[in-house]
């Protein structure tokens, strides 16, 4: 099994890869000793995370099968996403925002990204990069996928309706936003967000397991968000055929599932609520 890790200068949380003893080229990345990401290096179109494989699906569904996209993804990770995008729709063109430069170079130097793939990798706080985003991506974006965490929490200021409509108008016609949320028991922290989305764009559908749905456990929702109708006719089947089964709440079960929550506003943002550590002994792929 090899490893490496690297300290990370803006959060001062220790970074790390490890490979698999099990499986050689399977990595995870963890971050103040929380799994990131998992990235297969001769695989990458199989994704080992639950929450990745649905916004995979969402990657799949946005446009024509293997048409090339264009994808924006606040939070880089070990770069799983844009690997699987490339891996899927060669060609497509893709920028990456991640706040910590040493991430950055510990990926590239022992999971490297593919040759000839289209990704630029833009060094700074997503939301103030995403402020200064060229005009070329105004109108543009097929996919955009929020997945931002400091160690196990999303930092508040990226949660909010003024940060979600600096968002909105980088979307291409039927262009999807997918943000991965993290929450527990009440759900609080989710329906808030999932308030705020559906305050700032037109379409709104969540994908989690029946079990996180009634906040019994700590887990991971992916919100989509669009101001087009969702292109996901077949996501409940891809949903309920995946290892870890989950289902799509949208219509009157979203609106049951809002039930009120306040839309979140920069005065009154707050992080995501940390996890318990017992969480994180399962493996990639087993939930």
């Amino acid at each position: 099994m090899d490893r490496a890790e690297r300290r990370l200068a803006v959060s001062g949380h220790l970074a790390r890869l490890e490979e698999s003893r099990q499986v050689p080229g399977s990595w995870t990345l963890y971050v103040d000793g929380t799994p990131q990401s998992h990235v297969e290096l001769e695989r990458p179109d199989w994704l080992g995370f639950e929450y990745v494989r649905r916004i995979g699906h969402a990657a799949d569904l946005v446009r024509a099968e293997g048409a090339p996209i264009t994808a924006l993804h606040l939070g880089g990770g070990a770069f799983t996403l844009p690997r699987y995008v490339e891996a899927t729709r060669p060609g497509s063109r893709q920028q990456v925002v991640e706040i910590e430069s040493e991430l950055v170079e510990l990926v590239r130097e022992h999971l490297p990204l593919p040759r000839g793939a289209s990704i630029r990798v833009r060094h700074g706080d997503a939301r103030e990069v995403l402020a200064k985003l060229p005009h070329g991506l105004d109108g543009a974006v097929d996919l955009a996928v929020v997945d931002i965490f400091s160690g196990s929490r999303t930092p508040a200021h990226v949660t909010s309706a003024e940060f979600y409509g600096l968002l909105a108008p980088r979307l291409a016609p039927g262009g999807v936003v997918a943000v991965n949320v993290a929450d527990g028991a009440g759900l609080a922290f989710a329906r808030s967000q999932a308030a705020t989305l559906a305050h700032v764009f037109d379409e709104l559908a969540i994908a989690a397991d029946p079990g996180m749905l009634k906040g019994r456990r700590f887990g991971n929702l992916v919100m989509f968000a669009s101001n087009a109708p969702l292109p996901f006719d077949t996501m409940p089947r891809l949903l309920a055929s995946d290892p870890a089964p989950a289902k799509l709440v949208a219509g009157e079960e979203l609106t049951r599932f809002i039930a009120g929550a306040p839309v979140v506003t920069d005065d009154r943002a707050v992080p995501s609520p940390p996890p318990s550590r017992q969480i994180f002994l399962a493996k990639p792929g087993t939930s």
